[in-house]
């Protein structure tokens, strides 16, 4: 039934998806759910089904800085934590409820153990980080929104503009003027 997750990383045989099926587990998750607190190690990926996540660093006085935001139908994991086994800088919350597939580390062990064939699930980290390094470098807010525009649209119509804004490392009053710049050079286009 789920074995179409695999479908996102690779191409898999009959048998193999057989396997990847008997290692998942089912999660329903509530609103403001923490499915890995800071500190904790990552011990599993999150494949989002339902629902909205995100990606935070809570900071002392109660002001989270988001680190990424996810949509339905992405790979979800703190990618340091994971790999490295250390204790996490950032937190993975539901935004709203929904339904998390969930594979453990030691499922991700015992499968490559089975078939190295799903080697190819290390396509999950990669596509986590990628989507986390774009806003790491010098981009000028524009870009930065042009970016979310052009590759991952659904964010702004699923999260609050303050949230995106963290996201995007700017003050949501500079979103706001941000928008307002590209809307205008796109009504004169």
């Amino acid at each position: 039934m789920h074995s179409v997750l695999l479908d996102t990383v690779g191409k898999f045989s009959d048998s193999e998806r057989i396997l990847f099926e008997k290692e998942l587990r089912c999660r329903h998750i509530n609103k403001n759910e923490i499915l890995l607190g800071k500190g904790e190690i990552a011990t599993s990926v999150f494949f989002n089904v339902k629902g909205l996540l995100f990606q935070h660093k809570q900071k002392d006085d109660d002001v989270s800085t988001i680190v990424n935001l996810h949509l339905e139908n992405e790979w979800v994991l703190n990618h340091k934590s994971f790999i490295i086994q250390e204790p996490a800088d950032s937190c993975i919350s539901s935004y709203t409820g929904g339904l998390v597939i969930e594979l453990s580390i030691e499922s991700i062990h015992h499968l490559i153990g089975c078939s190295l064939s799903f080697l190819q699930l290390n396509k999950i980290m990669d596509s986590a980080v990628s989507r986390v390094q774009f806003f790491d470098n010098d981009s000028t807010p524009v870009e930065k929104y042009l970016y979310i525009l052009n590759n991952r649209p659904q964010l702004i119509q699923a999260f609050p503009l303050k949230m995106i804004a963290s996201y995007l490392k700017i003050t949501p009053e500079t979103l706001s003027r941000v928008r307002e710049k590209v809307t205008r050079s796109q009504n004169i286009s």
